[in-house]
């Protein structure tokens, strides 16, 4: 992604300039992987970015996500992040989910056709290097106190060691975990239940080494999943359905061993416990994910259980989804309406997430007896029936996911787009590094005007908004690939006057070349998952 001019944050802890102006363009509250990222992008789109964090920046957060899928991949692939963390990781080419039950990601048309088990810790480094490297304001051990929002802006008030102040931007994102404190500043409800109480965490060291990177079993007295960090430390994830306790009550190695014999068969030889702690897991979500100028993502914005490895990924991709929103409308080339379709398209993939994740853990928690049939009978069900592993596959994968289009559309429109090779050796994912619209059409035909090349035939810019590129193949289809990855547009249609009327007239509606207004009209709609007949 370009970089531009960015502004200059000129809070120096005695609040925000006293004639309203602007500090910086956006504050993102939370330094976990989701506000990392959004961070990043913001501001290789050329923003003013301050983050706040409450940590000081010598402490790390606490890891609990063990796996990246392959949807979060291929947008970290869009960030140039995904072989750094892929080569540093594990990739499976198998995922058991209970019982015998597998999902199989290597029928997924993917250049990550795996599931990848790296700890958190691994994808905040790497998006922690490339938000610094484009300039965002990182301000540790500062705690949020409140916000005042207004029709020009919001401000965040905070305390650090040296005492209180306030920072102003446009926007706020609040990225700030299960125990929010931008959600509760705006009064939104965290709407759910606990479903799981007396979960175990533990990192430990072990004699004997599991068969896999990931190892989790569920027997209906107890589950527990062990995974690698790949030096010679693993994570333990646990529960025992005659050990329960709250939150606050010891844990120890010896409740770890024994809920990891009764879930697994063995505990490994375990020793050597760095710590142990015990808390609890909820199915919650907040109503909307805007209020005013100011977004929810990732936990701040939905929770569920830790079944499907879905919630470090789902955040991620909420903050894919709203940064080049954010950054449009910032720059001018789109209504502050855009970013009405983060809600539109974002909440019902949070909602899907419960319960997708909800029903893995439910299986997984029935009693010995009738839950032994029923894990049977669901391992039987996805191992065997094609359609509905495929289902299974693509709806943790992430690669399912799809965003309406509105009446009338191309049936690609809203779908994810696959890796696609183009002309000159270039990969889509490659283009989409520039933070742009990718327009896509067949060889020699005309496109919006481009600039010049300085040699070959790679891609160049049309302008700062979109990227123009040929197929490899003889596809007849255009396509136009929002920053994000998804389809905006598609036409398969052969006539080159209409062909190009329609092609040129995209381009303005999508990327506010001409009219900036028409791009919050075209995204609408609820949201909805479905299989990309892109990837098929």
């Amino acid at each position: 992604m370009h970089a531009m001019n960015r502004r200059t944050d000129r809070s120096d802890g005695t609040g925000a300039d006293p004639c309203g102006a602007r500090d910086t363009d956006v504050i993102v509250v939370g330094a976990g992987p989701t506000g990392l990222l959004l961070a990043g992008d913001l501001a290789e789109a050329g923003l003013g970015v301050t983050l706040l964090e409450r940590r000081p920046a010598e402490i790390s957060n606490l890891t609990r996500a063990l796996v990246v899928h392959a949807r979060t991949l291929e947008q970290l692939d869009a960030r140039g992040l995904a072989d750094e963390l892929v080569a540093g990781g594990h990739p499976l080419t198998g995922l058991r989910l209970f019982g015998r039950a597998t999902i199989d990601p290597t029928q997924l048309r993917s250049r990550f056709p795996f599931v990848l088990v790296t700890p958190q810790f691994e994808v905040e480094r790497v998006l922690e290097r490339r938000a610094r490297r484009a300039g965002v304001t990182f301000r540790h051990d500062s705690e949020v106190l409140g916000l005042d929002q207004d029709a020009e802006g919001v401000t965040v008030r905070f305390r650090t060691a040296e005492g209180l102040g306030s920072v102003r931007a446009a926007y706020v994102v609040g990225t700030d975990g299960v125990r929010s404190t931008i959600r509760e500043a705006v009064g939104l409800p965290f709407l759910g239940r606990s479903v799981v109480r007396s979960l175990v965490l533990a990192d430990v060291r072990l004699a004997q080494e599991p068969d896999s990177p990931l190892t989790f079993n569920a027997t209906g007295e107890a589950f527990a999943l062990i995974a690698s960090f790949g030096s010679g430390w693993y994570r333990v994830i646990g529960w025992n359905r005659h050990r329960q306790a709250a939150d606050d009550a010891p844990a120890d190695l010896d409740e770890v061993r024994e809920l990891t014999r009764l879930a697994l068969g063995s505990d490994y030889g375990m020793h050597d416990a760095r710590w142990v702690s015990r808390f609890h897991s909820d199915e919650r979500q907040v109503p909307s994910y805007r209020v005013g100028r100011v977004f929810l993502a990732g936990d701040a914005a939905h929770v569920h259980s830790p079944a499907g490895a879905l919630g470090m990924n789902t955040g991620l991709q909420d903050a894919a989804n709203l940064s080049w929103k954010l950054a449009a409308v910032l720059r001018g080339r789109a209504p502050d309406g855009l970013l009405d379709s983060y809600q539109t398209e974002r909440h019902p993939v949070g909602k899907q997430a419960l319960r997708s994740s909800g029903a893995l853990i439910r299986i997984a928690l029935l009693p010995t007896g009738p839950g032994h049939a029923v894990r049977a009978l669901a391992a039987q069900l996805v191992n065997r029936v094609r359609p509905l592993s495929r289902r299974a596959v693509r709806t943790i994968s992430g690669l399912g996911i799809a965003y309406p289009a509105g009446p009338g559309a191309h049936p690609l429109a809203g779908h994810r787009a696959p890796d696609f090779r183009l002309a000159g050796g270039s990969r889509l994912y490659e283009l989409l590094r520039q933070g742009r619209f990718v327009l896509i059409t067949p060889a020699g035909e005309p496109g919006v005007p481009q600039a010049p090349a300085s040699g070959g035939d790679s891609p160049r810019p049309a302008d700062d908004r979109v990227v123009t590129a040929s197929w490899r193949s003889e596809r007849r289809t255009a396509l136009l690939v929002r920053p994000d990855g998804y389809i905006a547009w598609a036409t398969d249609a052969t006539a080159p006057a209409a062909r190009t009327a329609a092609l040129r007239g995209a381009v303005a509606h999508w990327t506010g070349t001409e009219d900036g207004a028409s791009i919050a009209t075209a995204l609408t709609p609820p949201a909805h998952a479905a299989d990309t007949p892109a990837g098929r």
